[in-house]
């Protein structure tokens, strides 16, 4: 596993070849994706807890090669109001793409407005060689907002004939699977920490459980399933060697990846 410094010279020396894709991933939902020469940052997670039992493996201060920052929506371990400020000064370059419910939030954090990328249901952001389209997330409810769109979403990136999902927080709803079926997906983030009645009480807001992630597996049938949101807080976890039989027995044609932190993956072409 690599932290610090070393995680992200890893990060800007990995060459990759066309058609190929690499992350690293930070915890809970937070990754690093690159793409040819591009650095994804999603949901980067990085502010330091005592509840954490994954310690942040990046100084958002020392980010200074991100080109986007997804935040799948507005909590503090997606849209994470200690990183956020941070990357955007030292990357000032980046882009923040997050739902229009979120933006002013971002906004507030100190990204300049020009720099936010604000998207909802059936929005597409496009500029030459990348997409951005958003997908509702169902964070335990699909709620919306009457003016503004859903608060909680997904996105689909697509990029030099690469099609990557991250889900955010979500359960499975009618309407997930067609909006995700138009996609080859190479890789789908996703989370399987599940949810209850005791979890609810307190207001730990669920997703989707492992069974129901492979099962939008199976029927996506992506390359590689990235199973996430399992380790980060004891009280909201689940163990992943659960999906891991599950796919392996239900799906054993399809491949998914469960590992260390700070770890490269790569992804080779189709």
């Amino acid at each position: 596993m690599k932290t610090g410094a070393a995680l992200l010279q890893e990060i800007d020396a990995l060459q990759l070849e066309p058609g190929s894709l690499a992350f690293w991933w930070l915890g809970q939902m937070s990754y690093v994706l690159k793409i040819r020469d591009t650095v994804f940052y999603l949901d980067p997670y990085l502010a330091p807890g005592r509840f954490r039992n994954v310690p942040p493996l990046l100084d958002p201060a020392e980010i200074t090669h991100a080109a986007w920052v997804f935040g799948s929506h507005d909590h503090g371990d997606h849209i994470d109001p200690y990183a956020t400020p941070r990357i955007a000064q030292a990357s000032p370059q980046a882009r923040f793409v997050c739902s229009q419910v979120a933006a002013k939030h971002v906004a507030e954090l100190g990204v300049p407005e020009e720099r936010i990328v604000a998207l909802d249901d059936g929005l597409t952001w496009a500029d030459d060689d990348l997409s951005i389209t958003a997908i509702p997330s169902a964070h335990e409810f699909l709620d919306r907002d009457p003016d503004l769109g859903y608060p909680y979403l997904g996105f689909v990136i697509e990029m030099d004939g690469v099609a990557v999902y991250h889900a955010g927080d979500t359960c499975r709803y009618e309407g997930l699977l067609p909006r995700l079926a138009r996609w080859e997906l190479d890789v789908a983030f996703m989370p399987i920490n599940g949810r209850d009645a005791e979890r609810l009480a307190r207001n730990c807001i669920g997703n989707m459980t492992y069974q129901e992630t492979v099962d939008l597996a199976g029927e996506l049938e992506p390359r590689l399933t990235v199973p996430g949101h399992y380790e980060m807080f004891s009280n909201n976890s689940e163990n992943p060697q659960l999906f891991a039989d599950y796919m392996s027995l239900k799906y054993p044609h399809l491949r998914f990846w469960i590992g260390e932190h700070g770890t490269a993956v790569i992804v080779p072409p189709r």
